[in-house]
Formats: structure tokens, sequence, C-alpha cells
């Protein structure tokens, strides 16, 4: 009987391992140096915590099921809602603002292709009670510093403020449902699909040309800074849409003090769900094709859609597989030390229980330590050591220990030196 993998999984073996160890890390010394503390919830939730979120079309794409209690539950396709669980559940009297962040696999059943799995793993974070333009500007700038950390140099971060086309919406009068609908339209970055939805045969929005024309010229502007002047005399007819603007404008202001320049506003980030309420933004990595998108976030309020306070969060979700593809691709992998630095062997049976011990004692004086556990032979024991690639081979001989020594080889250099077995560790460690 052969044994496969399941579709859409993945084994990672020493190598690739070590890899995303050091990007992990890396992100979370990055996040703990802005104050994020880290959390963890479960693999698994009530499956209406996600119908909840991101309507009953979720099912299909969710590894759901019943215990045998008869609950209906699901492996988390995403950490945003369960973390919004968690804060319901154990943190609403906690002091804001709260910084935190979570590192976990989710599962999505979808179709497997280049750079999208059935599991894969996010790495993000929540700043709850702090909406305000400095607040998402630190959200953002830690995001950068991230990617900057990682060794990623042509990430490019897509900023808008929703609340500008919602403030469009509330003007006109557009329904929710229909909202929706046009939200979804414009996140799906395809602007011929927009201009058909708004403005074609059978548009979403009828008998409304003035705020169609709008929508279209609005969704357009990519730009620096400088576009504001643009969207200001775009909008300024819609009162409605004044105050997310200045909230715009602020926020550019504070992500220059952040010392963030690599972004950029582009107001067709649309983020189509209904909890986002004000900032959002994807971030792009260039060089990565179709899977360029290694992050996307916002500021939104899913307590209160789970019945909670109204209370905002502003936060984002590294896609961490497409990270990793990032820093391959554009040559930024480590090149990481070996695992260990010394190879401990015993040149004879008799002295097999010493190599144990001196192994144990260098480890104990935290020196990563292998040892021969399979009784090489001596000629197969420097090419074993090298393989390896350690530094330094203790090779235990009876004549050695007759006098309370072993011999210590460099493998860079190939010299060899006598050393006392007391003082083996010490020898090691001002040799590394």
């Amino acid at each position: 009987m052969e044994f496969e993998r399941p579709r859409g999984t993945r084994d990672f073996l020493f190598e690739e391992m070590r890899q995303r160890k050091e990007a992990e890390n890396t992100l979370r010394r990055v996040f703990e140096n802005y104050g994020f503390g880290e959390v963890q919830t479960p693999l698994f939730e009530d499956l209406k915590l996600f119908t909840t979120k991101s309507g009953e079309e979720i099912v299909d794409q969710l590894y759901n099921f019943k215990d045998k209690g008869g609950r209906d539950l699901t492996l988390r396709p995403e950490i945003t809602a369960p973390i919004s669980r968690l804060y319901l559940n154990e943190m609403q009297k906690s002091a804001k603002p709260i910084k935190l962040y979570y590192y976990g696999s989710c599962f999505r059943y979808e179709r497997p292709q280049k750079g999208r799995f059935r599991q894969f793993w996010q790495f993000g974070c929540e700043l709850i009670g702090a909406k305000s333009p400095e607040g998402e500007a630190e959200v953002i700038a830690m995001c950068n510093s991230s990617l900057e950390a990682l060794g990623i140099t042509t990430a490019e971060i897509n900023v808008n403020h929703l609340g500008i086309i919602r403030g469009l919406f509330k003007h006109f009068d557009i329904d929710e449902a229909t909202q929706r609908e046009i939200m979804i339209v414009i996140d799906k970055g395809d602007k011929e699909l927009l201009k058909e939805s708004l403005i074609g045969e059978n548009p979403i929005i009828k008998d409304n040309s003035e705020l169609n024309e709008v929508l279209l010229k609005l969704i357009d502007m990519v730009g620096d800074s400088s576009i504001i002047k643009d969207i200001e005399e775009l909008v300024s007819p819609y009162e409605e849409a004044r105050d997310a603007l200045e909230e715009f404008k602020e926020l550019v202001d504070t992500l220059k003090s952040f010392q963030v320049t690599n972004y950029k506003l582009n107001l067709g980030v649309a983020r189509g769900l209904d909890y986002y309420t004000g900032i959002v933004f994807e971030v792009y990595v260039q060089g990565l094709g179709a899977q360029k998108q290694v992050c996307g976030g916002g500021t939104y309020n899913l307590v209160k859609l789970f019945g909670g306070e109204d209370v905002a969060s502003t936060g984002f979700a590294l896609g961490f597989d497409r990270l990793m593809n990032a820093i391959e691709e554009l040559g930024g992998k480590k090149e990481l030390p070996p695992m260990v630095n010394t190879y401990v062997a015993a040149i004879s049976d008799s002295t097999r229980q010493k190599a144990f011990e001196i192994t144990q004692n260098l480890r104990n004086a935290d020196i990563p330590t292998e040892v021969d556990l399979s009784r090489k032979k001596f000629k197969k024991i420097l090419s074993y050591a090298n393989k390896l690639n350690v530094k330094n081979v203790v090779l235990v001989g009876e004549r050695d220990l007759e006098e309370g020594n072993v011999t210590v080889k460099d493998m860079e250099s190939g010299e060899q030196e006598i050393v006392a077995v007391e003082d083996v560790a010490e020898y090691i460690k001002s040799n590394l």
C-alpha cells in the first residue's frame, strides 16, 4: 500500500524548515519590537464564527465537520475572526489599545495551484481599540519593517480609505446589497469588468450616471501623495466623503513621520468585505507574477459584528508561504550556519562510552554537537563529518584517553591539537 500526502499540502524537510524558522523568528523580533505580544487560538472553531463573518457561501471552502456531540465545527480558514472571538471571551476589560500578534496554519478547500495550498500559514497582528491615523500608520510601518527585516526590498504598499467610497454610497442612498456587489467587483481589480458593471448594458447601479462616473474616476486614481488634490476635487461636492478624506490625508502625513516611503495611494484597493470601516492596504512584491500579493489588512469592526462593543481593530495578515517564496525568488535566502559545529567519534569500541560522556559535556556547555551512533570505521568518520559541515571533530582514542586527552581536528585548516578532556569545551568555544 502506498500513502501520499493529502492534495494541497506539503512536507518540509530540514533545510526548508530552518529557513522558515529563521523567517518566523525574524518576524517575531520585529512585532515584539513594536510592543505586540503573541497569542494563539485553536485550529478549529465553531462554524458559525466564519459564516457570521463571511456568509454561508464560505462553507464550500471550509473543512467543516460535526464532532461527536453533534456540534458544527471547522478548521480555521483564517485567524482574524478567532482573534475577535478571543477578544470577546477574554479581553474586553483589558486596557486599550491592545497589541497582539499570531502565527499559525489555516485550511481552505480550494483548488491547489502555485502559491495557493489547502494548508497554509499566516503571520499577522491586531491593534484593538486605537482607530486613529497614528494607529493605522504604526501598523503599516510594522508591516513595512517586517518585509525589510526579511530582505524583501521590492515591496510596495497600496493604501486606500474605504470611508471615501462608502461616503459616496451614503450620499446617493445606495442599499447595502448593491454596495456589497460593487465592492466585490472593485476588489477583483479588473477595470474592464468594473466599467461593464457600472456603465454597461446591465449596470449594477441603474439610473445614476453621476455616481457611476465618479466611481470610475475615483478607482482609477493611483499615485503618490500628490493625487490627494485630485481626490479632493472629485469628492468635494459630496459631504459624506469629506471626513474620510481628511483621515486619509492625516494618515499620509503620519506615514512620513513613521518613515514609510514605499507606499502608493490606490483608490482601487477594496478588500471587498463589509466589515472594513477605514483604511485598507495590500502589499505587492514585484517579480512574483500572479502571486505578488503577500499581505492584506486594514481597519475593521468584527467585534461589533459578533455582538460585542463598537471597538475597531487595525491589522494585517502576511501570507507566510508567499513570503518564503518571495525570499527565495528574490535571492534573499539566508546562508544558515550548520546545525552542529562539532562531531565526536570513538576510534575504538573501548572509548565509545567516554565519547558519549564528552558529547554530553559539550552539549551542556551549549556547543551543538553530534556523536557517532553508527559505529563507523575511522576512514568514514571524517567523510561523514564533512557532510555535516562541522568545524571540529573530536577523536576519542585509547592512547589519548590513557593520558586524559583527546584529539581535536579543525576541519577547515586540517590542523590537529591534543587537548585535555576537561578543557575540550573551552578549547572549542575559543576556536569557533
